[in-house]
């Protein structure tokens, strides 16, 4: 207790001066358990000051099984810069800029997974005996509360240098897109204050005081941290932890880094909360690929069970990629559990993404809240056979065109609804089971007939196995589109595709992150999203052209002769043998040689051992 008294009363910076002494003491490179019992620190505080120095660029994590910290090389002084008008005066550079600089080169590093992932495992932690279900909204609650206040402090300064007097006009803050944060709910209150026994009111208090100001808001944020069973020491040491995530960041950078953390934490929980978990994420590979071969560059986005919002926030970045702006599309979705539909409403605020996104507890089919209007780009990830879906309330629903789909299975009420929502020239990206493809229950072979011989379906590609937290069921991406004969791009026409689908086999692609689950790389998910653009004929593409064992362009006579059973395994055949060159007469004799000389040298060898037994007095 006296330990902890002591670290509270020490400045951040006093701390990080102790952690890098001591790590000089020891050679300038240590593992995390030496170093720490040498500090006679505890482990999250350990952790918190250890992730900002990685932060600043004054140490890196070095190798080991154990897991280590090396200090960073020094600044060399040797050549100071000159001045930038040329005139050769030297400008010698202060601590604070060395750090500046540092800290924004760490962040090359720290951009990658491994600051989100020490991060998390610090937080994990901290958690102690927690169930990860109630702990995300703990943990992430705070992340939001964090990016809030941040944005809204670089706003408040600048309207400090601007116009003094208008700096607690709310009005100024809305206009902006920035959320209007009360004094008592700023995150320099709630970090001074986090080590006092009533910081979990104080968090409640500042939740509620944020959503009483924002009416964006109201219902969305946590306001849970007083009760009892929640340890108050542990949500000083998070406030702690997270205090530092944006240490050395301003503006866009400190916004993109908040949204990595929350989004990486998203994917974690997920991954700890197995099943349950894939209610509210869909991994970011297979989201990946469906923003990739859809292309979502403007109009509207939707997603009729949105999850946590991980569909918008991949589209938001390719269209950032690809050199346009936040809001050049418009987002629109539906969840039916409220606790997701929160989780996806911080998640696009922490991303700085404005968008409609609706809840109820009927859900899609029987309350749409969104019935009369089409979109341009709709991307889903629906629960997988869900057999209590109410169809038997739906049988006489305009939505489905190509059939009624059967009570027991929503998959294809999923399609149907989806490809209802579509304009014009909309695509669609969905993940559903296997079973999807092939089945002939209750009617569903009926209605994949419909659907392909109306040219609903564009591509259909086969995922491979243990991608997913929920469900070790094999998935698939079914690709629907409104119109085939020049499928609007943007500005450009894609060729006629009318009686053809592309299948694409990736089940041998990927590869294993962990003992039970499998990701698709860049390289994976580009080759995939390249195909589908050349077969569609779009410019700087390439030429398309089928690949056995991966991709083939079948004619809807094809599909026919196999029942419109839409498994692409059934179309793209055999990956071609590799041909050496080496005709197989030739090869035959050449093995039947080799096969020879190696029997007559296991025989030699066998009556040698034979020999050196006898002589060892072991001979039979």
């Amino acid at each position: 207790m006296i330990v902890l008294l002591e670290l509270s009363a020490m400045s951040s910076e006093s701390l990080a001066a102790k952690f890098i002494a001591s790590l000089q003491e020891l050679g300038g490179s240590a593992g995390n358990v030496s170093l720490r019992n040498q500090l006679g620190w505890a482990d999250s505080t350990y952790q918190r000051v250890k992730m900002q120095l990685i932060e600043e660029g004054r140490i890196a994590l070095g190798r080991g099984r154990g897991g280590s910290v090396v200090l960073a090389q020094p600044v060399q002084r040797s050549k100071p810069p000159t001045d930038a008008d040329g005139s050769g005066r030297a400008v010698v550079p202060t601590r604070k800029a060395e750090r500046k600089a540092a800290a924004k080169d760490s962040t090359r590093s720290t951009g990658q997974l491994g600051f989100e992932a020490e991060l998390f495992k610090t937080a994990d932690k901290l958690r102690g005996n927690m169930e990860p279900s109630d702990y995300k909204h703990v943990a992430l609650g705070l992340i939001f509360l964090k990016y809030i206040s941040d944005a809204f402090e670089a706003r408040h300064a600048e309207l400090l240098a601007e116009d003094p007097q208008a700096v607690e006009d709310k009005d100024e803050y809305l206009a902006d897109n920035v959320f209007w944060v009360p004094k008592g709910a700023r995150w320099s209150h709630l970090k001074a204050n986090a080590k006092r026994p009533e910081i979990g009111t104080l968090i409640d208090d500042a939740m509620r005081a944020i959503e009483k100001d924002n009416d964006s808001l109201k219902g969305v944020l946590p306001k849970d941290y007083a009760r009892p069973a929640l340890n108050k020491l542990m949500l000083g040491e998070l406030i702690d932890l997270i205090s530092g995530i944006t240490m050395n960041e301003t503006g866009d950078a400190s916004k993109d880094v908040l949204g990595r953390v929350y989004e990486y934490f998203l994917s974690q929980f997920a991954g700890a909360e197995g099943k349950r978990g894939g209610e509210f994420y869909t991994p970011r590979s297979v989201v990946q690929v469906l923003v990739q071969m859809l292309e979502p560059y403007s109009g509207r986005v939707y997603d009729p069970c949105c999850g946590s919002g991980g569909m918008f926030v991949q589209s938001e970045k390719f269209v950032v990629e690809h050199g346009g702006r936040i809001g050049d599309i418009a987002i629109y979705g539906q969840e039916s559990n409220y606790t997701t539909w929160r989780l996806a409403k911080m998640n696009l605020a922490v991303r700085g993404i404005d968008s409609d996104i609706r809840w109820n507890n009927e859900g899609s089919f029987h309350k749409d809240e969104l019935r009369d209007l089409r979109f341009d780009h709709i991307l889903a990830n629906p629960p997988f056979n869900i057999s209590d879906w109410g169809g038997d309330r739906l049988r006489e629903d305009p939505r489905w065109q190509f059939g009624v789909p059967p009570v027991g299975n929503a998959n294809y009420a999923w399609l149907q609804h989806i490809y209802w929502h579509l304009a014009p020239y909309g695509t669609a990206g969905v993940v559903l089971a296997n079973g999807s493809m092939s089945s002939n229950q209750s009617g569903e072979g009926e209605i994949r007939r419909a659907m392909v011989e109306a040219d609903a379906v564009d591509c259909m590609v086969a995922l491979p196995g243990q991608l997913f937290y929920s469900t070790q069921i094999p998935a698939c991406l079914w690709f629907l589109t409104r119109d085939k004969s020049n499928g609007k791009r943007g500005k450009e026409a894609l060729r006629d595709r009318r009686g053809e689908i592309l299948f694409i086999d990736a089940r041998n692609m990927g590869s294993l992150v962990d003992r039970t689950r499998r990701e698709l790389d860049a390289t994976d998910v580009q080759k995939i999203a390249d195909t589908y653009h050349a077969w569609r004929g779009e410019r700087k593409a390439g030429k398309y052209a089928d690949i056995p064992g991966f991709c083939k362009s079948a004619s809807l006579e094809e599909i026919r002769k196999h029942g419109h059973v839409l498994t692409p395994g059934r179309y793209v055949g055999a990956e071609a043998a590799y041909d050496d060159g080496e005709a197989f007469a030739d090869k035959m004799k050449r093995l039947s040689a080799q096969w020879r000389a190696q029997q007559q040298e296991a025989a030699r060898l066998d009556a040698a051992i034979k020999a050196n037994l006898r002589e060892l007095g072991y001979g039979g």
